[in-house]
């Protein structure tokens, strides 16, 4: 029998926990107090069907874990063979999984299979969109924490499986000192004393700035480790690239696009956010074929 974690990229991240999790919650979501009444009064319980799983789009694939897990927490049984695994590249019209078992089964887990592929691949797919067009500068192109509320860990796993990278996972694992954090501590040489007094020696602290004034007097303060450059021209990151001269890590952000990407990697700068990855991916389209 395949399992579920076979299928997941090798170079992300995901707690096979996150996984069960998620099934599990989506699984209840849909089948609420009496489960799944159509297939119950419609198909005997005896019946056998098998099925494809079809990229209906080009793209790179992503929820193949999810999709699987989905059919063996309904039917422990069920055979399933995967033809790709999560990042891979697939065509239009390209079969990523086969499935045989209980007609009921697979009919119930549809839709939250495909629900699970369609998100997961859609963020995967433009996240590689983003990448292709920073090709040769050296960037890395990173999400946020601009993800759907209970999803964050499948959403930033399908950014790895397009060629990005994780920022932060939550409020728990870096220090991101934002605008309204300076504003209410009284300057960056203020809060900055306060986050490196305070923070454990492998925790990184990142500060925003919107200025190249501001730029100036992180890089003098010496206690910083990376600076958020928002919503800067690119005239302007060109010049703080200039002035940081490789001292700390420099990330843009704010009016990162498909059309703007490529000039701002050309700034020279290292790292670039965008929560369009998550906020605004388009869903995949897939789709679960009956074989007769």
């Amino acid at each position: 029998m395949i399992s579920p974690t076979s299928l997941l990229y090798p170079d992300a991240f995901l707690s096979p926990l996150a996984i069960e999790t998620a099934v599990d919650r989506a699984l209840d979501e849909d089948l609420g107090r009496a489960g799944d009444i159509t297939s119950l009064a419609t198909i005997p319980e005896a019946t056998s069907a098998r099925a494809v799983l079809v990229a209906r789009q080009s793209g790179v694939i992503a929820g193949l874990p999810l999709a699987i897990a989905t059919l063996q927490k309904l039917s422990p049984e069920i055979e399933v063979r995967a033809q790709v695994r999560d990042a891979a590249r697939v065509a239009r019209g390209q079969h990523v999984l086969t499935i045989s078992g209980r007609a009921r089964s697979i009919l119930t887990a549809e839709r939250t299979a495909l629900n699970f592929v369609g998100r997961l691949s859609g963020v995967a797919t433009l996240t590689a969109d983003y990448v292709a067009r920073t090709e040769g500068t050296g960037m890395r192109i990173c999400c946020t924490r601009k993800t759907t509320p209970g999803l964050r860990a499948l959403e930033k796993y399908a950014v790895r499986c397009g060629g990005g990278f994780n920022h932060r996972f939550g409020l728990d694992d870096a220090i991101l000192i934002k605008d309204n954090h300076i504003a209410v501590s009284g300057g960056i040489r203020p809060v900055l004393e306060r986050a490196r007094a305070h923070a454990g020696h492998l925790v990184k602290i990142e500060i925003e700035v919107d200025t190249l004034v501001q730029l100036r007097e992180v890089l003098d303060s010496g206690m910083a480790d990376a600076v958020l450059l928002d919503n800067m021209d690119l005239a302007t990151l060109r010049e703080a690239v200039r002035i940081n001269e490789g001292r700390l890590e420099l990330e843009a952000s704010g009016g990162v696009t498909l059309d703007s990407i490529a000039a701002i990697a050309a700034t020279g700068v290292a790292y670039a956010s965008a929560g369009a990855l998550t906020h605004s991916a388009p869903n995949f389209d897939c789709a679960l074929d009956i074989e007769a």
